[in-house]
């Protein structure tokens, strides 16, 4: 296989990663059925795997590949932090939400 092919090959799976965790954070839609749901859990192991993929392949990527890589978790990580600071946003509404009607009925 010639370093053409691996470039490729390199791309596909880092793009099949990275769709994959775009869906799991729910910023797009499953290709399956059109839904957008949420798992962050899962998206942090997609961000893990690729991590983990950089970590193996350092030393051995051109000066593109290397990019591609970098680019792409930092993006995936960017997104992942915004995605789970939502949910704590949202469990700390809820909470304050709870504790005003706890205040209300004891008034």
């Amino acid at each position: 296989m010639d370093t053409k092919d691996l470039n490729q090959h390199l791309f596909s799976l880092v793009s099949m990663f990275a769709s994959a965790c775009w869906q799991q954070m729910g910023k797009m839609p499953n290709q399956v059925d059109g839904k957008i749901t949420k798992d962050l859990k899962s998206a942090q192991m997609t961000i893990d795997m690729l991590l983990m993929l950089k970590e193996k392949t350092k030393g051995n990527l051109t000066d593109t590949e290397a990019k591609l890589l970098e680019d792409t978790i930092s993006n995936l990580q960017m997104n992942y932090a915004d995605e789970v600071s939502k949910v704590d946003t949202s469990k700390t509404e809820k909470k304050d939400k709870i504790e005003d009607k706890k205040e209300e009925v004891t008034k």
